[in-house]
């Protein structure tokens, strides 16, 4: 941007602290004058042809003070302007750091931090609320990186697929056109739904939706109840009990929150008899969506790893119903897009404990719900 030139920072400290100094001096000298001037009278008569002494008039007093208040005003000038010179340069030095780690963050250089060593004044503070945004920034464009190049190899994988299919048919005139359509089409609608979760989870990052009030003891009983059929086709039982759990924000992408938990506690268990279990409370200013499951014991360093992108369980996986591996990425984006928190712990004896806690609605609204 090109704004017109003018005088620096330094300079303008500069010129403040000797124009300062120069009027303290200034009035010094009056108060001096003007104390001087009450036992000086205006004129003094001397008598002729006798030695007497007598003590100056007021323009004799003017003419031996001016030249030396002349004199201490140009030295204080001088020292006001180089003095301020060095002193404003010595507290603008913190500043010159943080300007240069600007610019190296806009050249692209994420990694480098300010440090700035000294007392909690203000530029200290500046400089620690710039050292964590750039360590905030790193990590996002990092966690950017790695997602587009998940994304990347996931998408790659179904076009490919597509790919040797059409050849296979089309250097086999005796294939069968039907088990084609079907595999193609199993291989368009996985493409589809990693577009749309890719889709939602920008939403969700860029926080574009209308908050509202929204009951999430409703929207976890409406997964429930969605899901329901394939727990059922996986001999699962799903409990659902809590209290009503006023919040605010998109009752969809809630919605989708609850679904993507209930959904990966019920792919993610036991072979058969396993179980489910969904509550909701409320926990003095937030409300607490907690999914529970039985499964396979998971070390806390694997469980750390879940909500990163594309990942499934204990490995890179794929199975039937093993989704696009954004699930819980998409809960943690949901949940921090409406100022909430997630948290994943290993149960004892196997499964997972799924934490999400957002910030409660009014009373009022709570009060309402509840008559």
């Amino acid at each position: 941007m090109d704004r017109q030139p003018g005088l620096s920072v330094r300079l303008k400290l500069t010129l403040s602290y000797a124009g300062f100094l120069m009027i303290a001096g200034a009035l010094l000298l009056a108060v001096v004058w003007v104390f001087l001037l009450r036992y000086v009278p205006e004129s003094v008569t001397r008598p002729p042809n006798r030695l007497v002494l007598t003590g100056p008039d007021r323009s004799e007093l003017w003419d031996a003070f001016a030249p030396k208040a002349t004199a201490a005003l140009v030295f204080l000038l001088v020292f006001g302007l180089v003095g301020g010179w060095l002193l404003a340069g010595r507290m603008l030095a913190p500043l010159a750091r943080i300007t240069d780690a600007t610019r190296r963050a806009a050249d692209g250089s994420l990694s480098h931090r300010i440090w700035l060593p000294g007392p909690g004044d203000e530029f200290r503070e500046l400089a620690d609320a710039f050292d964590a945004m750039l360590s905030r920034l790193e990590a996002h464009v990092a966690e950017q990186q790695r997602f587009a190049a998940n994304a990347s190899h996931e998408l790659r994988t179904p076009l490919a697929i597509t790919q040797t299919l059409l050849d296979v048919a089309r250097n086999d005139p005796n294939s069968h056109s039907r088990e084609l359509v079907d595999a193609l089409r199993a291989v368009n609608t996985r493409a589809i739904d990693l577009t749309e979760a890719m889709l939602l989870l920008s939403r969700a990052d860029q926080r574009s939706f209308t908050r509202e009030h929204v009951d999430l003891s409703l929207v976890a009983e409406e997964a429930a109840e969605t899901l329901l059929p394939l727990a059922e086709k996986h001999g699962l039982t799903i409990h659902t009990t809590g209290d009503i759990a006023p919040t605010t924000g998109s009752h969809a992408l809630l919605l989708q929150l609850a679904t993507n938990l209930v959904h990966n506690a019920i792919v993610h268990n036991l072979p058969e008899q396993g179980a489910v279990w969904v509550t909701t409370s409320v926990d003095l200013e937030t409300v607490v969506l907690s999914v529970e499951n039985t499964g396979d014991e998971l070390a806390p360093r694997l469980v750390s790893t879940l909500t990163e992108p594309f990942q499934r369980g204990t490995q890179r996986v794929r199975t039937h119903n093993a989704g696009v591996g954004l699930g819980l990425a998409i809960v943690k984006s949901i949940a921090q897009a409406h100022d909430g928190t997630l948290t994943i712990t290993p149960r004892t004896g196997g499964g997972l404990r799924v934490t999400v806690r957002l910030p409660a609605a009014a009373t009022d609204y709570a009060m309402g719900k509840s008559k």
